[in-house]
């Protein structure tokens, strides 16, 4: 770092990204993206908005806001546009929490949550996942602290119930309860239907997964109307124009295309099926999942050796290093024949680890 560097952030660890390589064409199963392109409307709506680049986008997204509270059945002011659903996490930590009112989460979940925590100065406490791998919402009643809650919770893909989220948010009335649904579309339960019941509750979710539009980066927060009038404040003292009309036109057209996006996620979730079922066959332990990728190890081979050697055969897969996970690999759902690709190179790797150990 340079010497102009404030001390502020001289500690902070920034999130890494999955590898998005150009040395070679992969087969991506490393960053949870839809193996599906967005429809033909979809982005002839992006293409003529592009005509219109050299004026702001409508930093109030009206036309787009109004579209989520009519699809989720909600008031447009209780819904924020925001640039990834990043955005609208980083938005939570500014605004609900500070040196008087911590952050807890779990240790095992999206990494963006530490970073937000140092990045904003907020002290944080991790709560250690059961010994499953799931996330006991016990842990999470009367805490007197913002609680953040991936669910279905990354990289592991296992779900609380909807009536233990609803446990959490009445149990901390003084606090706020986000709950970050990325991956709800792929077999979860929205707790969208509980922010009206609950003045504490924050839902965000993204069009980056189930709606295939990763990199025109959009997401959502939906709350109670207070909540939502805090996040504008955050965002009106950043970036009044966080969505670019680009992608305010696409995901108004995303919104329309219901059908397409329906049977996009049952194919990924007949996948994510066949799948497991074949890693099992293989000798693998599958956490149960309710998003578009797998949580998987061996005792056939490390999960570092694996993920090594599935790069090197053209196959992009995500291998995390804690402690408690680094056996295990994330593998994203992709296309039946994406799958099918993958499964082929798992049983090399199996086959070669096994003549490996068989000459020592």
């Amino acid at each position: 770092m340079s010497k102009f560097f404030s001390d502020k952030y001289k500690e902070l660890t920034p999130y890494t990204p999955g590898e998005q390589p150009v040395d070679m064409q992969y087969i991506k199963l490393n960053t949870n993206e839809s193996p599906f392109p967005p429809p033909a409307s979809v982005v002839e709506a992006i293409k003529a908005e592009g005509a219109k680049a050299h004026l702001y986008s409508d930093p109030t997204c009206k036309k787009f806001v109004a579209k989520v509270a009519e699809v989720y059945g909600v008031k447009p002011t209780q819904v924020i546009a925001v640039n990834g659903s990043d955005e609208v996490l980083n938005f939570a930590f500014m605004a609900f929490c500070d040196k008087a009112t911590p952050a807890v989460f779990p240790d095992i979940t999206y990494g963006f949550y530490s970073v937000f925590a140092q990045l904003n100065g907020v002290p944080y406490k991790t709560i250690p996942l059961k010994e499953d791998f799931s996330v006991d919402y016990r842990d999470y009643l009367h805490v007197n602290a913002t609680v953040f809650i991936a669910n279905p919770n990354a990289p592991t893909g296992m779900q609380l119930s909807l009536d233990e989220i609803e446990q959490i948010a009445k149990s901390n009335p003084d606090n706020v309860v986000v709950i970050d649904e990325a991956y709800v579309d792929f077999g979860g339960e929205s707790a969208v239907k509980l922010v009206d019941a609950y003045e504490n509750l924050l839902v965000t979710q993204t069009f980056s997964k189930s709606r295939s539009l990763a990199g025109a980066r959009l997401g959502i927060g939906i709350g109670s109307e207070k909540l939502i009038a805090d996040l504008h404040t955050l965002r009106y003292s950043t970036n009044p124009y966080n969505v670019n009309r680009m992608t305010l036109a696409g995901g108004y057209q995303a919104l329309c295309e219901t059908e397409y996006y329906q049977n996009a996620v049952r194919t990924v979730v007949e996948n994510r099926e066949y799948t497991a079922a074949a890693l099992k066959n293989l000798g693998f332990d599958v956490l149960p999942s309710k998003t578009n990728f797998l949580f998987v190890k061996t005792p056939l081979v490390a999960g570092e050796t694996l993920y090594k050697k599935l790069k090197e055969k053209g196959v992009l897969v995500r291998h995390f290093t804690a402690d408690r996970i680094k056996e295990f690999c994330r593998v994203t759902i992709g296309s039946k024949a994406q799958m099918v690709a993958f499964l082929q190179k798992v049983e090399e790797i199996l086959a070669e680890e096994k003549n490996e150990k068989g000459t020592n």
